[in-house]
């Protein structure tokens, strides 16, 4: 196991480099916990909007107007006095004040004419308002067309019940994206980051000088030299992923058995790491010289920064530019990250879904077979 202790050597040389990167890689998945935990639901929530109404109408279809909207609002009622009005709205006071005319039901059932608003500039919550208030003059023109007068609208429009919505949680989600999905997306990150420099300081390191040309001379054959060199590459490999799946189940342990899929992530960053390996033994077999450390650095930050902007590691995909994501598809952190997408907004992988997670899978695969070949290739033509 001459080689093999070689290779490892070698990698303990760079296991500062491989701890920084995993404290790295676990202060970013600490971070979005914590902002995972906080509550954010109140961003989605219907907002109370301070609303001033000038009725001048006093009639059961005005008063079940101002009644509809107190509901939702803090709803108020105001005198049509302009510049005290103007004032309000200037201090925030009120956000929205609505001028019910005489003759409401006339002037906006009958005739369909639009109520008189007036808003803060900009409010986004002026829009929400505007919606109720259109929703409940539609509602009221519906009744007055089946022959309801104005009492008559009114005592039904109280009777009206709000929709109810009920969500059918069949992945066992429950319509959220857990902290976990961000620990996964960041996976391929770490994983070309350290293997690259890693096996690419081994890999490099073995073809320095006349090292190759004594190699093939010494007493171990090839064959045994590349099944140790593998051997190697495994053994951090496993490591590095032992270490990835142990910290998601630490921090994530009763989501992930609870929510199922378990076995497609591991089957999904398992692909991912040989994805991994492959592109870092590539990537070591073009270093050389004495710039090689420099080299390296370079090599390995534009793949792995690059691969991580185009392919949904830093930037999800869901938030990409169409035209980025098709020149994507053409790598395989895409995949990877399009399975991990499907795994944490379904949960159960079944039906279509499956078939989607199984081709991500497919096409990682693929790539990993496409890289072996190319990697082969050029190990034959750098030996001639």
């Amino acid at each position: 196991m001459t080689v093999y202790k070689g290779y490892m050597k070698i990698v303990k040389r760079n296991m500062g480099l491989i701890l920084m990167y995993v404290a790295i890689f676990a202060g970013i998945t600490v971070i979005f916990q914590h902002f995972s935990s906080l509550d954010s639901t109140g961003s989605y929530q219907a907002e109370s909007v301070r609303i001033g109404v000038i009725d001048e109408d006093r009639g059961s279809l005005a008063k079940e107007l101002q009644s509809y909207l107190g509901q939702f609002h803090e709803v108020t009622r105001a005198e049509h006095d302009k510049a005290r009005l103007q004032e309000d709205l200037f201090y925030r006071n009120v956000e929205y004040i609505i001028w019910i005319p005489e003759d409401f039901f006339e002037t906006c059932i009958v005739e369909g004419k639009a109520l008189t608003v007036t808003k803060v500039p900009g409010s986004y919550t002026a829009f929400y308002v505007d919606q109720q208030i259109n929703s409940f003059l539609n509602n009221a023109r519906v009744f007055h067309a089946a022959g309801f007068d104005q009492e008559e609208a009114a005592e039904s429009l109280e009777k009206l019940e709000p929709a109810q919505v009920e969500l059918l949680d069949t992945g066992r989600v429950s319509g959220e994206k857990s902290a976990y999905g961000f620990y996964f997306r960041y996976i391929p990150y770490l994983f070309l980051s350290v293997l690259c420099y890693v096996m690419g300081n081994v890999i490099s390191a073995f073809r320095k000088g006349d090292l190759p040309k004594r190699m093939r001379a010494c007493a171990v054959s090839g064959r045994r030299q590349n099944v140790e060199g593998l051997l190697a590459a495994a053994t951090v490999g496993m490591c590095l992923w032992a270490l990835c799946i142990g910290g998601a189940f630490f921090w994530y342990k009763d989501i992930l058995t609870e929510r199922g899929g378990v076995g497609y992530f591991l089957l999904n960053t398992l692909l991912m790491l040989l994805v991994a390996l492959t592109i870092s033994y590539l990537v070591g077999m073009f270093v050389h010289g004495k710039n090689g450390v420099n080299t390296l650095n370079g090599i390995v930050n534009v793949l792995s920064l690059g691969l991580g902007f185009l392919c949904g590691v830093f930037v999800p995909l869901e938030l990409m530019n169409k035209s980025v994501k098709n020149v994507s598809q053409f790598l395989p952190v895409y995949w990877y990250e399009v399975v991990n997408d499907y795994l944490v907004e379904f949960g159960n992988v079944t039906g279509e879904v499956k078939q989607a997670v199984l081709q991500g899978l497919g096409m990682q695969l693929a790539f990993v077979a496409a890289l072996v070949c190319v990697t082969l290739t050029v190990s034959k033509w750098k030996r001639v």
